[in-house]
């Protein structure tokens, strides 16, 4: 029976954080959504693990919207026998003005009768670090890197505490370095000075030692927030605890959906483009007949693998910031062709799925009927492979797919990610 329960803001910060967390020795299973584990094969495969990281679609949903279906996962993890709680978002703390991170840690804490939670963004192994409560990426401030451009989340302060405080009804409080590097005992006796006892505490770390000691002091807190860093102080019961095996063999079909816009994505492209077969998204054809112009992309795909079947297609949709439309019509339009690709490639014998952006992966998964993910092999720091199962409706097939971040991965990461896959 699992202990440890986790609500994942978006599908990939979820197999982000499960990637982590079977590092650490704990048997984790991704469910999407929490009705994946009220019943049936996801009760039991939930019954057998010792984490559950449950996966929502919630990052830049209606604030409303964001609450209750987080409240809902953990409603799911109490009723699956979990006792601690983990609110997993983004490293690059992806939000708006309104939220949706401190309306989400609000409404965990105060269902779960708790007064206070630490906010942990850093994950220093993926270049993302807090010093004085400034949110670096690498060596920029968070405002001064390629987020400060992001379509959905523009990224224009760097200061955790000012992004937080108007999402949150809680005071916002900082512990700084030197309080993380006095050790566990010392920081949590700051953490129970009464100032911060109704805060949102954001938490000062730059190296992974920060983390590991970060989790020590709370190891009694009921609820933690931040990104999958913070997992790497939580050692779980089974040091050698096994990855799943792949559900598909070398040669099988295998196709890169790209959706994410991001610089990071974008170079990797830049490098699919140099090395796959490729096909960009044309959106004016989308919309003129969608069916048309998803045939013609799974018509393409299908081509390119009758003519080598060890080069993936890749399928995109920003080359460049020429190419981006950061409209949410065809932000929408793009996770929909995405995921109607995938379904049609996946009907066709796509046995290998790689798929970049968060909102790109909760539509593919969605789209596929997929109920939960048993991690297989890493790829890169918070990329990793996992084996699916599709839902009836595409026929029940396993498949073999890698949810990525547009921030995260090196820029062969198109071409590489095959060759870790075992």
């Amino acid at each position: 029976m699992p202990t440890l329960g986790a609500i994942a803001d978006d599908f990939t910060g979820a197999t982000d954080l499960a990637t982590t967390l079977v590092a650490r020795g704990h048997r984790t299973v991704v469910a999407v959504g929490p009705d994946s584990i009220t019943d049936g094969p996801g009760r039991a495969a939930a019954d057998a693990a010792d984490a559950v990281v449950i996966a929502l679609k919630s990052r830049t949903a209606p604030v409303a919207e964001a609450v209750d279906s987080s409240l809902a996962a953990l409603r799911a993890l109490r009723a699956a026998g979990c006792r601690r709680f983990y609110f997993k978002f983004c490293s690059t703390f992806d939000s708006t003005d309104r939220g949706n991170i401190g309306p989400v840690a609000d409404a965990l804490l105060d269902a779960l009768g708790e007064r206070r939670a630490v906010v942990v963004p850093s994950f220093p192994v993926t270049g993302r670090t807090v010093y004085r409560g400034r949110l670096f990426v690498h060596d920029e401030l968070l405002d001064e890197s390629p987020m400060r451009h992001h379509p959905l989340t523009p990224m224009r302060d760097s200061h955790v505490g000012r992004l937080l405080a108007p999402q949150t009804t809680r005071p916002v409080r900082l512990v700084g370095l030197d309080t993380v590097r006095a050790g566990a005992a010392a920081l949590a006796s700051a953490l129970d000075d009464p100032a911060l006892a109704d805060a949102l505490v954001v938490v000062d770390a730059t190296e992974d030692e920060d983390l590991r000691t970060i989790a020590t002091a709370t190891r009694e807190h009921p609820l933690v927030t931040g990104a999958a860093g913070l997992a790497l102080g939580l050692t779980g019961p089974r040091p050698d605890a096994a990855r799943a095996a792949a559900a598909s063999g070398p040669g099988e079909p295998g196709v890169v959906l790209s959706g994410s816009a991001s610089s990071a994505t974008r170079a990797q492209v830049a490098h699919g483009r140099a090395h796959l077969p490729h096909r960009r998204l044309d959106l004016a054809a989308l919309r003129a007949d969608f069916d048309a112009a998803v045939g013609d992309l799974v018509a393409f795909a299908r081509a390119c693998w009758q003519r080598d079947p060890l080069r993936p297609p890749l399928l995109y949709a920003v080359g460049d910031l020429g190419d981006l439309d950061d409209s949410p019509a065809a932000s929408a339009l793009v996770e929909r062709a995405l995921a109607a690709c995938a379904t049609r490639l996946v009907a066709a014998g796509a046995r290998r799925l790689l798929v970049a952006g968060g909102e790109t992966s909760g539509a593919v998964i969605t789209a596929l009927g997929v109920r939960t993910l048993t991690i297989g092999s890493p790829i890169a720091p918070g990329v990793t492979w996992a084996r699916a199962v599709c839902g009836d409706e595409n026929g029940g097939r396993s498949v073999d797919v890698a949810l990525k971040s547009g921030n995260f991965g090196a820029p062969d990461i198109f071409t590489e990610a095959w060759s870790v896959l075992v």
